[in-house]
């Protein structure tokens, strides 16, 4: 057996949460329809509804007197969103979008004062028009003032240090929602633990997660995620804030869950991208990615978090998404390897950052430590395989091979069976 230690601040807070709300249920008609929840959750939810009124909470609802509960309610609001790169415009816009007042942190004035002149961002989806609402800054202190939530959209690797300097101005009482997805690199934490160990663990998180490209979220598609938080009251104000006609957001106390999908389906698309950039076709990549999704449940439970988890938008989703979508960056870095590309040479003419890089060696850093079974290559040969690729040690075709080459045996489901 593996023998695995289970860690995380969050592990015993939210081990008796609900499952993640998604799938193939939320896929379908429901998506557009409103978000689907248990009876005991439509009940927790009933008074923020209630106040939110029926045109705020993206119901059927038109007049003069809808519009006005729905300004009151958006009035209550200021979020700032820290990250100016495509995922930060996209959630900046989507609040945005619900009149409420919204200020998106850049690092540069002129970033900032293009955003505010034009409504356009000069790098990032620099074709698609901004909301008129988002207000751009690069002052902190100015950014922050009167803020009632944070919305932390850097980049996992640079979250410590963006943090540290930032922090002093984020007011105490703001809740953080957190849409980095990956573990940081040498300490090998989940994004909960990090912000956690920066800002405090008296303050209220929320993690987001879901199939989810920013240039789609702009363009107003269809878009289901799911927000994950020990805090239920913030995972449903949140949801509120949040949800409109074109993107549901669904809950889930399971945030270790939540956080694993999001990282470890980065290390599953490089190497989809890389059986695509192979020829390999389409059987091939099927079975990758399955399998790819059966070595995330083992990580997923290792870490604290539950198995059924990445069966919902967190996991399945947001890796179908990642792996078979043309706008994901790790994919697209895999495709460039399988086509025989040096790593080196990508990253370097990458604009925004591909997590699945350093994700991959933070993952085969955490296994190596936790489990103690002796073929540990065996039980994770798509984490391991995409490390020994991204460290030259192996070609993508020899890695591919290896994992076709894996010892054949039945094929069980079931958290019992994880770690057999």
């Amino acid at each position: 057996s593996m023998g695995m230690e289970r860690r995380s601040v969050y592990t015993e807070r939210s081990s008796g949460g609900e499952a993640a709300a998604g799938g193939w249920r939320a896929l379908a008609g429901p998506l557009l329809a409103g978000p689907w929840t248990s009876p005991r959750g439509r009940r927790a939810r009933a008074s923020s509804l209630s106040r939110a009124g029926a045109a705020a909470a993206g119901a059927e609802a038109t007049g003069e007197e809808a519009a006005e509960e729905a300004a009151t309610w958006a009035s209550k609001f200021k979020i700032t969103v820290i990250g100016g790169g495509s995922f930060g415009i996209a959630m900046a816009s989507q609040v945005a979008s619900k009149g409420i007042k919204t200020t998106l942190l850049v690092r540069k004035d002129t970033v900032a004062d293009m955003i505010n002149r034009d409504h356009r961002h000069p790098t990032y989806l620099s074709d698609l028009q901004l909301p008129t609402q988002i207000v751009a800054s690069s002052d902190p202190r100015e950014a922050f003032e009167g803020c009632t939530h944070v919305v932390h959209a850097v980049p996992a690797q640079f979250t410590r240090d963006y943090i540290r300097r930032v922090r002093k101005h984020i007011p105490p009482a703001a809740p953080i929602l957190c849409l980095s997805k990956g573990i940081e690199k040498g300490s090998g934490k989940l994004m909960c633990d990090v912000l956690a160990e920066l800002l405090g663990e008296d303050r209220s998180y929320a993690f987001l997660s879901g199939p989810s490209f920013a240039r789609e979220i702009v363009e107003g598609k269809a878009t289901a995620v799911v927000i994950a938080s020990t805090d239920s009251n913030l995972s449903y104000e949140l949801s509120d804030l949040l949800s409109s006609r074109s993107f549901r957001v669904f809950t889930t106390k399971d945030v270790v869950g939540v956080e694993v999908g999001g990282a470890v389906k980065n290390v599953i698309a490089i190497a989809a991208g890389m059986s695509e950039g192979l020829g390999l076709g389409t059987n091939a990549m099927a079975a990758l990615v399955t399998r790819g999704c059966m070595e995330m449940s083992r990580i997923s439970l290792a870490l604290g978090g539950r198995a059924s988890t990445m069966s919902g938008l967190s996991g399945v989703g947001d890796t179908f998404g990642t792996c078979f979508g043309p706008l994901s960056r790790n994919r697209n870095l895999g495709i460039r390897l399988g086509k025989g590309e040096r790593l080196k040479d990508i990253v370097k003419e990458m604009s925004e950052v591909a997590e699945g890089v350093d994700t991959a060696y933070s993952l085969e850093r955490i296994l190596n430590r936790l489990d103690r079974s002796f073929r540990r290559d065996l039980k994770f040969p798509i984490v391991f395989g995409v490390c020994e690729i991204l460290r030259g040690k192996i070609t993508p075709e020899e890695g591919l091979k290896n994992i076709m080459e894996q010892p054949l045996k039945a094929e069980v489901y079931g958290e019992a069976y994880w770690f057999d």
